[in-house]
């Protein structure tokens, strides 16, 4: 799932394109993508594009007459633009926007279908999106330790919760414990301000350092390799290769669809994970420790 380095750089392409454009064309090829009924996508047709904005994990474009589209990637949505006669994505496009400049159209890979468009009229329509996560790049040491102290969680699901913090989920979560040394289950309760300050700047470091790394590599063109698993990430998505820092194997706790990557070495004093599967199935046998891996 795009989060919010690559939101961001997906929201800076499109203020350079459509901002100032006129919306020619608004169509849904997949009427399951659209979950709402009013203001209606013709509507929107023939209104300029005011704004591209980023709210959590969400694109909101806005457009005259105080109406919005708010889009939902999920896990398999993209963004693909495409100049003036170029061919239609196919099967996978779901939704067109249509300018003079170009299409921009909302692409969706696999079976099923997760991402989500939203049409809604005024800024009070909008809020009901906003999940109220702090907008850690935007918030001080001590407004960062508030909000991560008002609820006792595990980090992992305290920096994923977007109630909590904005823009955050599993790629990046794994990204940041890892620089700040943090086991993914420690709880919230537990931390000393030491390392709610080592967290913060871990939680700067990495979304700042990912954004600025996407930047340079998208430049002047328009974002087409958005994923979870890049190139030069420390843990997530290394399941088994040696961690960066230490050379130990990133080890994994694998729930439902996800898994959370880590460093024993680096960021549990050497001491394995419980993962929900497999450590029930080994029993006695699972190892406790990296050393006894």
């Amino acid at each position: 799932m795009p989060e919010l380095p690559d939101v961001t750089v997906y929201v800076e392409a499109l203020r350079h394109r459509i901002v100032g454009q006129v919306i020619r064309r608004f169509e849904f090829v997949s009427p399951f993508l659209l979950r709402t009924v009013t203001p209606s996508a013709a509507e929107f047709e023939g209104r300029m594009v005011r704004s591209v904005e980023r709210l959590g994990k969400r694109i909101v474009i806005g457009v005259e007459g105080d109406r919005y589209v708010i889009v939902h990637l999920m896990i398999a949505g993209r963004f693909r633009w495409l100049a003036p006669g170029k061919k239609p994505p196919g099967k996978l496009g779901l939704a067109a926007f249509g300018f003079d400049t170009g299409t921009l159209w909302l692409t969706e890979a696999g079976t099923k279908r997760r991402a989500s468009v939203h049409l809604v009229a005024g800024r009070a329509g909008l809020a009901e999106f906003d999940r109220g996560g702090l907008e850690v790049l935007e918030a001080d040491l001590p407004a960062f330790a508030a909000r991560l102290r008002s609820e006792n969680h595990t980090l992992k699901r305290a920096l994923t919760d977007p109630r909590l913090f904005s823009g955050i989920g599993n790629a990046y979560s794994d990204e940041i414990l890892h620089r700040a040394r943090l086991s993914p289950l420690q709880l919230t309760s537990r931390l000393d301000d030491g390392e709610v300050a080592e967290l913060y700047g871990a939680v700067r470091s990495r979304l700042t350092d990912w954004t600025e790394r996407l930047r340079r590599e998208t430049g002047d063109g328009f974002p087409e390799k958005v994923t979870a698993f890049r190139e030069g990430m420390a843990v997530h998505g290394r399941f088994g290769k040696p961690c960066p820092d230490c050379g130990a194997p990133v080890q994994r706790i694998r729930y439902a669809e996800n898994e959370t990557n880590y460093c024993a070495r680096c960021q549990t004093g050497g001491r394995l994970l419980a993962d929900r599967g497999l450590s029930r199935l080994l029993k006695d046998d699972w190892p406790r420790s990296i050393d006894e891996l």
